[in-house]
């Protein structure tokens, strides 16, 4: 066969899997507001508005899968995530499980700062945005039990509040990109000091601003740099000094759609994280994925490994490093582990409340 034809087979055949692995039914939008919502603070907030993403049909099994920091329901709607889970025959078929895509609160559309409150909107962490999870599923969608809770990053984190917190809520448990243990070291060191970098611009004016404070992608695009994409992916990507200076500047010339009160917010809600204590509460089957070179969860410290000890049903998937993986990224792609999601919930008995 000629080169030509190879190469338009080839193409035809990435265009045919690519429409495959987007087949899965139509994302629905809504809107539910928890009354009277209050925040570890002590605040309450008489309407706080939740903005939701539903795939597939209430009949089927509900599946709650929850997003990273700075992201919304739409982050996850990407062919390399969505597009390897929800379709036919995949792990979340949509037309067996419904699937539940919160906005948590302070992204996407549901209640943040930029709506008006500016930097008066309550301080929340992880425990209030969980909390409002388990409102939207339970109260706004009328749902007692759930077949599993799967999350990303910040998501990944907050399944494992999820599981402590209502412990016989959910049959399985998916926790990605994140460990149970005390926000510190360089994640928090860098968080620190990116948060720092914007609420030091005078541009940022006590959260005050006319516009977004010009720091504010200086200290994101670092923070980024150093703590998601890979080492060896950076390697491969950059060699030399000249394409390193190339994918600097694109970074820094792409447009900050954030608004600073927002991310700020976003992202000091993690500084209290802690999920190490109540571990033994954790009923559900528990299936850890990481990635061998997550520059924020790094599994050579053995904190992770540790930790995994005192969970009575829970098993450790680490993602190989490689060229192409992405580091803490790297679970954004679910080819990596959808054979391991799969035989997770082949094998997950079911349970009701």
């Amino acid at each position: 066969m000629k080169a030509s034809c190879v190469a338009l087979s080839a193409a035809l055949l990435s265009i045919s899997m690519s429409a495959m692995a987007a087949d899965y039914p139509a994302p629905k939008q809504g809107d539910w507001i928890a009354r009277d919502f209050k925040f570890h603070t002590g605040e309450t907030m008489a309407e706080l508005k939740l903005h939701y993403t539903t795939i597939g049909e209430p009949t089927g099994q509900p599946v709650l899968v929850l997003h990273g920091t700075g992201q919304s329901a739409a982050g996850l709607l990407t062919p390399a995530f969505a597009g390897e889970l929800f379709g036919a025959g995949q792990p979340l078929d949509a037309s067996k499980y419904y699937i539940i895509i919160p906005d948590a609160v302070g992204h996407g559309k549901s209640s943040k700062p930029s709506d008006g409150m500016k930097a008066s909107f309550p301080k929340y962490n992880y425990d209030d945005m969980v909390d409002a999870q388990y409102r939207l599923v339970t109260e706004g969608l009328g749902i007692k039990h759930l077949r599993l809770v799967i999350g990303n990053s910040m998501g990944g984190m907050q399944t494992w509040l999820w599981g402590e917190k209502y412990p016989q809520s959910m049959d399985a448990l998916v926790p990605m990109a994140s460990q149970p243990t005390e926000m510190a070291s360089r994640n928090w060191m860098m968080r620190r000091i990116m948060l720092d970098t914007i609420r030091s611009d005078p541009d940022y004016n006590g959260g005050n601003y006319t516009s977004q404070p010009r720091m504010m992608k200086y200290a994101i695009v670092t923070y980024g740099i150093a703590s998601i994409g890979g080492t060896l992916a950076y390697q491969a990507q950059a060699p030399t000094a000249a394409k390193a200076d190339k994918m600097v500047n694109e970074r820094l010339a792409a447009p900050i759609t954030a608004d600073a009160n927002d991310f700020v917010w976003q992202w000091e809600s993690s500084h209290d994280y802690n999920a190490s204590e109540p571990l033994e509460r954790i009923e559900a089957p528990l299936l850890l994925i990481n990635a061998a070179d997550d520059e924020r969860n790094p599994p050579e410290t053995g904190v992770t490994e540790a930790a995994m000890k005192r969970i009575k049903n829970g098993r450790l998937y680490l993602i190989p490093a490689s060229t192409e993986t992405r580091g803490h990224g790297t679970t954004g792609n679910a080819k990596f582990y959808t054979e391991q999601l799969r035989q997770l919930l082949q094998t997950a008995p079911q349970r009701t409340m």
